[in-house]
C-alpha cells in the first residue's frame, strides 16, 4: 500500500511539481507520486499558489489553488493585523482538516488490518469495505485499501451468486462426509465414483470441484506415513522363469494370477506372535480369488490360498501364478499342488520387488487402510475380523482405480471380457 505519512516539505515539493510541469495533471502527478488524487488536491488546496504551467509553458490560473492565496494575496511581511488574524485562522482551519482526514485514515486502516491476514487478499479487502460503508464513504475506503470501486461494486453484485456456491458447496460437503465416514481411507478420485455411480448426467460432479471441496473442509483419504517390508527369499535348485516381466495385465479373468505373503502384527500383549496372509490376486480385474491366514509361514498357508482361488473359479488349469521367490513358493509341494491345478509358475528376480508390484501393494494398502497410524492389532480375533471385513469389502465395496473405479466384481461383471473362462 502507499505511504500515508508524508512531511510538509513533499508535500510542498509535490504542489511545485503540479505547478511547475508543462500540461501536468492532478491525475498523472498523483500516480507519478504513487499517492490518490484526492490527497494532492488537498495539497494543492493547502499551499498552491494558484498558478500552473500550461502545456505551451505559459503560466495561467490554477483550478486548484491554495485557500490563503485566494483570500490574501499580500506577502506576509506586508500583511495588517486583521489579514495575518484571518491568514492564521484559515491555515488553522486547513491544518484542522487535515488531522481530522488523517484521524479517519487511520481508523479505517485500524479496521483494515484485521482483513489482510485472510487467505484471499483481494476478497478480503472487498468484504473490508462491504463491512464499513454504512460508517465510511465508498469511495474513500476504496482508496485507502486501493481497490477501484467498479471492481468492488461488480463483486457485490456477485453476492448471490456466491452464496449459492457455497450452498451447493455445502451440500456436497455433506455428501461427501457420508461417503468418508463409512470409510476413511478413500480420497477423492474414490469419493467421485461412488457419488457418480447412477446419478443422472445433470447431477454427476467433477472430481476437482470433490477435490477442492474435501480440501475447503479438512476432508482426506488416509495415507500412510511409514513404510514395512518383510521378505523371506531361499534359493531354490528348481528354476522358474519370470512369465510376466512387470507386465501385471491379462486380457480375461483367470488368466494370470500374482500372490505373496504379508505378515499381520499383533501386539506382544497378546502372547500369539504375529498372523500372516497368502493372497492369489487377478492381474484382469485386481480381483483377490483366493486368500488363507494362519499363525505360521509354512507351505499349507500358500497352498490353502490357492485351493481356495480354484474353488472360486472352478478351475485354475492353463493359468500363470507368478510370485517371489520365498522358500514356501519354490518347495517341492507347492510345484507338486501347482501341476495338481494346472497352474504354471513363474518368478521375479531374488530380493526385486518391483517383480511382484501388484501383490505388494495390495498389501500395503491392506495394512494401511486397516491399521492406519496403529503399529499392531491388539489380538488375533480383533486382526482375523478386522481384515476378513477389509479382505471381503475390497472385492465388493472398494473402487478400485484400476477397474476405472469400478469394485473387482463390478468390474469383471461389466467387462467386455469379462467371460470367465480357463486360459487357452
Amino acid at each position: 500500500m502507499a505511504r500515508k505519512n508524508y512531511s510538509e516539505e513533499f508535500r510542498r515539493q509535490a504542489v511545485d511539481l503540479y505547478e511547475s510541469t508543462p500540461g501536468a495533471t492532478v491525475r498523472g502527478i498523483a500516480e507519478d507520486l504513487g499517492i490518490v488524487r484526492g490527497t494532492l488536491r488537498h495539497w494543492l488546496e493547502a499551499y498552491g499558489t494558484g498558478k500552473k504551467t500550461a502545456a505551451d509553458g505559459s503560466l495561467t490560473s490554477s483550478p486548484l489553488q491554495s485557500k490563503t492565496t485566494t483570500k490574501s494575496p499580500t506577502a506576509p511581511g506586508d500583511e495588517t493585523p486583521e489579514q495575518k488574524i484571518a491568514r492564521l485562522e484559515a491555515e488553522n482551519a486547513a491544518l484542522r482538516a487535515e488531522t481530522t482526514k488523517l484521524t479517519t485514515e487511520r481508523e479505517i486502516l485500524q479496521r483494515a488490518a484485521k482483513y489482510f491476514g485472510r487467505g484471499e487478499a483481494l476478497v478480503s479487502r472487498f468484504q473490508f469495505v462491504a463491512d464499513n460503508s454504512a460508517t465510511f464513504e465508498v469511495k474513500r475506503l476504496c482508496e485507502l485499501v486501493e481497490v477501484t470501486r467498479s471492481s468492488f461494486y461488480a463483486w457485490q453484485a456477485g453476492a448471490t451468486a456466491r452464496a449459492e456456491r457455497a450452498a451447493a458447496d455445502a451440500e456436497l460437503e455433506a455428501r461427501i462426509r457420508a461417503v468418508h465416514e463409512a470409510d476413511n481411507t478413500v480420497g477423492a478420485p474414490r469419493i467421485t465414483a461412488e457419488l457418480n455411480d447412477g446419478a443422472p448426467e445433470g447431477e454427476r460432479v467433477n472430481h476437482k470441484r470433490v477435490a477442492r471441496v474435501m480440501r475447503a473442509a479438512g476432508i482426506a483419504g488416509y495415507v500412510k506415513r511409514r513404510k514395512i517390508r518383510t521378505t523371506v527369499p531361499e534359493p531354490s535348485g528348481q528354476k522358474v522363469p519370470d512369465l510376466l516381466k512387470r507386465d501385471f495385465t491379462a486380457d480375461a479373468p483367470n488368466r494370470r494370477y500374482v500372490g505373496d505373503i504379508t505378515y499381520l502384527p499383533l501386539a506382544e500383549a497378546a502372547g500369539s506372535g504375529n498372523l500372516y496372509l497368502a493372497t492369489v490376486i487377478d492381474c484382469y480385474s485386481r480381483r483377490l480369488v483366493g486368500w488363507a491366514i494362519a499363525g505360521h509361514m509354512r507351505t499349507e498357508l500358500v497352498e490353502d490360498a490357492l485351493k481356495a482361488a480354484a474353488a472360486a473359479r472352478g478351475s485354475l488349469a492353463g493359468a500363470i501364478f507368478h510370485s517371489d521367490h520365498g522358500s514356501v513358493y519354490t518347495s517341492k509341494d507347492y510345484a507338486k499342488l501347482c501341476k495338481q491345478l494346472g497352474v504354471t509358475q513363474s518368478m521375479g528376480a531374488v530380493g526385486s520387488s518391483a517383480d511382484n508390484a501388484l501383490a505388494e501393494s495390495f498389501n500395503a494398502a491392506l495394512k494401511r487402510e486397516v491399521l492406519q497410524d496403529a503399529k499392531t492389532w491388539p489380538d488375533e480375533l480383533t486382526c482375523r475380523r478386522q481384515v476378513f471385513k477389509w479382505l471381503t469389502r475390497y472385492n465388493t465395496k472398494r473402487r478400485h482405480s484400476w477397474c476405472r473405479y469400478k469394485t473387482p466384481i463390478a468390474y469383471e461383471t461389466t467387462g467386455a471380457t469379462a467371460t470367465l473362462q480357463p486360459a487357452a
